[in-house]
């Protein structure tokens, strides 16, 4: 049977879905000499993106750059993406631009879709954020896009991993793995589980590495250790907490991101489980929520609003070449944890 034809989104769609008037539309991928408010402007762009209104529709209206910053991530539902975000908006609000936003549920395809017609709206500076991204190791596909991009005057910024050829800002998180390992480790834990997310996560795979290493280190037997693949999500520490409790509990679980604890604190909450009196609980991130549960999460706290901060900075510098940077966590202690 064949396939129905794609309808080609229009300039009156991109208009409809953001909620402006197609003169309005016009004039932000037209190339008008005529002003339009930034939040308008925020909004053509960000529906322009969503409905893939395509890069050729696109080249031939645009004569003129724009001056977003516009973010490419996996995921805007997560913690710690909300703060990298709301960073990047309050510092480039004082900065002057504004920022626009595009998911692509880390599929490699959408990404290149999305940076592809991103290049023909000419946005001021591209930061690209995705936990699947591996240092210096990009997409080949995707670096081609990138660095057309990059000569046509824009600048790209990868947020997650440092990356010689662009900015960048890497997490360290073999570190923080290690943080977390060597603390349960220090405070007498002899069996761990680590709640470990899916393992095609480059970060949370740097993070149970560095986690189990530093629980040998600090002398759990192998056989201690029990790392627990599950969905990168709330339900999936859930879930893989509600399997410890069935196949015997732990005496501590290191999630690799806070998300993944919140989902354990409430299946042993729900069971019956005492934390920390029965099981220990930790994590990774230091999201918001970690300090107003019951009892509070032990952490090792990412400094994920001073990334986004520099993720403006170093999308609107002047400065020719590339600036790497790395960024280590902290060790933060509460209720969830003892000896």
């Amino acid at each position: 049977m064949p396939h129905a034809a794609r309808r080609t989104v229009t300039l009156r769609d991109v208009a409809a879905a953001a909620g402006v008037s197609v003169a309005t539309a016009s004039r932000v991928l037209g190339g008008s000499s005529r002003a339009v408010a930034p939040e308008y402007e925020r909004r053509v762009l960000a529906a322009a993106s969503a409905l893939r209104y395509t890069a050729d529709a696109a080249a031939r209206a645009m004569r003129r750059g724009s001056e977003a910053v516009t973010l490419v991530t996996d995921d805007l539902t997560t913690p710690a993406m909300g703060m990298i975000v709301s960073a990047m908006e309050r510092q480039a609000t004082m900065s002057g631009v504004s920022v626009t936003v595009s998911a692509t549920r880390g599929a490699l395809e959408r990404q290149l879709e999305t940076v592809s017609l991103l290049r023909a709206l000419r946005p001021r500076a591209l930061v690209l954020t995705s936990s699947r991204f591996r240092p210096d190791a990009l997409d080949a596909r995707l670096m081609d896009e990138l660095r057309a991009y990059e000569r046509a005057g824009g600048r790209v910024v990868i947020v997650g991993v440092t990356h010689r050829a662009f900015d960048s800002i890497g997490f360290d998180n073999d570190g923080a793995g290690r943080m977390l390992g060597a603390h349960l480790a220090g405070t007498g834990h002899r069996r761990v589980a680590i709640l470990a997310g899916p393992g095609e996560r480059a970060n949370f795979a740097a993070r149970v590495v560095g986690c189990a290493d530093a629980l040998r280190r600090g002398g759990v037997p192998a056989r201690g250790i029990r790392v627990v693949p599950c969905e990168a999500s709330r339900d999936g520490g859930y879930a893989a907490a509600r399997r410890l409790i069935g196949r015997g509990l732990p005496g501590a679980v290191a999630a690799v991101s806070d998300v993944l604890a919140v989902g354990a604190l409430t299946a042993f909450r729900e069971a019956g489980v005492a934390v920390p009196a029965e099981v220990s609980v930790a994590g990774i991130d230091d999201i918001q929520l970690a300090q107003d549960l019951t009892p509070r999460l032990t952490t090792v706290a990412l400094p994920l609003a001073h990334v986004g901060a520099e993720a403006i900075r170093l999308a609107l510098r002047a400065a020719p070449g590339p600036e790497n940077l790395m960024v280590r966590g902290s060790l933060v202690v509460r209720e969830s944890t003892r000896p």
